[in-house]
């Protein structure tokens, strides 16, 4: 495999973001495992065989790059969060607000120094997914390190351990250079990192809460820019990172809107990542003008063009038409298709059903088929 060879490396011409639907056999495991009538034992058994069920049924599929579902999760962000040292679960005084509901009053603080394990449980869910792929490659995904600073700022950084917020970034990157570093020990080749906040930085509701909060988020992207960098220096040549910008996806609702002209020099020409899955189901996200930042060779754009949100299936020609406007700005060769985002970030799940999204990554690997010759 040479690095230029698309076809036998991540991102895929047709990828997927992470999140599925909750089956029903394991909702009904998790509601008896909080009841107290199954064991934690018994529950690992339960997600073991859906995970092995969703991992084959993406390789008929055709996808490449297959994920557990994020089965064994309750949140995207807050289980691998809970898992670092110096973080903590707690209950909010309320949910993370969406466009007419709210999440489950949850939230983490950081109570001490920050730091990666080598017995985060995460690793033992990777080695796990790893087992049940035959032919795809397994996909990790975890929330990037600005998820544990943007919505809780300050206020949610114990000031005592950290009293300046420099050492906490310093921390934040080490800890993330560790935890790259260990999932790739533990035979990753294929890491996501999931950010809500690169397009929060493009929203003038959420910039105003973060000023409100006490942060300068002027500064912000350079901030979270450097982080990254420090965490992604020296890794391996044949690990691929990606980064996944959403605007919030609950129950097929959302927070954020604003296309990625605010931070699409930064992010686009300066964060070190290979790879960068973009929303772009709807107005929400804008136009694919702010692609003409990503600079030429190998990093590639894999763009959202399939919603999660509804279960309504996009028509293969409207597909194709939209990635047709984006080659406008950016080379096709460095674009591929996925979904906008997963279809159960957290494990309530979006409103659409388990054969409808499934009918959307069938459509995924459908088109890029008929727009790429590597896919």
């Amino acid at each position: 495999m040479t690095r230029h060879d698309r076809s036998a490396r991540a991102p895929f011409r047709a990828d997927a973001v992470g999140s599925l639907l909750r089956s029903e056999p394991l909702k009904q495991a998790r509601r008896d495992h909080q009841a107290g009538v199954l064991d934690a034992a018994t529950l690992r058994g339960v997600e073991d065989d859906e995970i092995r069920r969703i991992v084959a049924r993406q390789e008929q599929l055709g996808l490449k790059a297959v994920t557990d579902g994020e089965f064994r999760r309750a949140w995207w962000h807050f289980d691998f969060l809970e898992g670092l040292t110096g973080v903590e679960g707690y209950e909010a005084e309320q949910g993370i607000q969406f466009q007419g509901m709210a999440t489950k009053a949850r939230s983490v603080r950081v109570t001490g120094k920050l730091g990666f394990a080598d017995d985060h449980p995460m690793l033992d869910d990777f080695r796990f997914l790893d087992g049940a792929t035959r032919e795809a490659i397994a996909k990790m995904t975890i929330p990037s390190p600005s998820v544990l600073h943007f919505r809780g700022g300050r206020r949610n950084i114990d000031s005592s351990v950290y009293p300046s917020l420099d050492g906490f970034f310093a921390d934040l990157a080490d800890t993330y250079r560790d935890a790259i570093h260990g999932f790739y020990a533990a035979g990753c080749r294929y890491l996501q990192l999931d950010d809500t906040v690169w397009a929060y930085l493009c929203s003038a509701k959420e910039l105003k809460a973060a000023r409100e909060r006490g942060d300068d988020p002027d500064r912000l992207q350079q901030i979270y820019a450097e982080v990254l960098n420090h965490a992604l220096a020296g890794r391996p040549d044949d690990l691929h990172v990606s980064l996944h910008v959403c605007r919030g996806n609950f129950r097929s609702t959302w927070i954020s809107e604003g296309g990625y002209e605010p931070v699409a020099e930064t992010l686009f020409g300066k964060v070190d990542v290979d790879a960068y899955f973009l929303e772009y189901d709807t107005e929400r996200a804008g136009g694919f003008e702010p692609l003409r930042f990503l600079p030429e060779g190998d990093k590639q754009a894999v763009l959202g063009l399939i919603t999660t949100k509804s279960g309504e299936l996009e028509s293969a020609q409207a597909i194709e038409a939209r990635i047709a406007e984006a080659s406008r700005f950016v080379a096709r060769d460095q674009l591929c298709l996925s979904p906008q985002c997963g279809f159960a970030s957290t494990e309530e799940g979006n409103l659409l059903s388990e054969e409808q999204q499934w009918a959307k990554l069938a459509r995924v690997v459908e088109v890029a088929r008929r727009v790429w010759d590597d896919a």
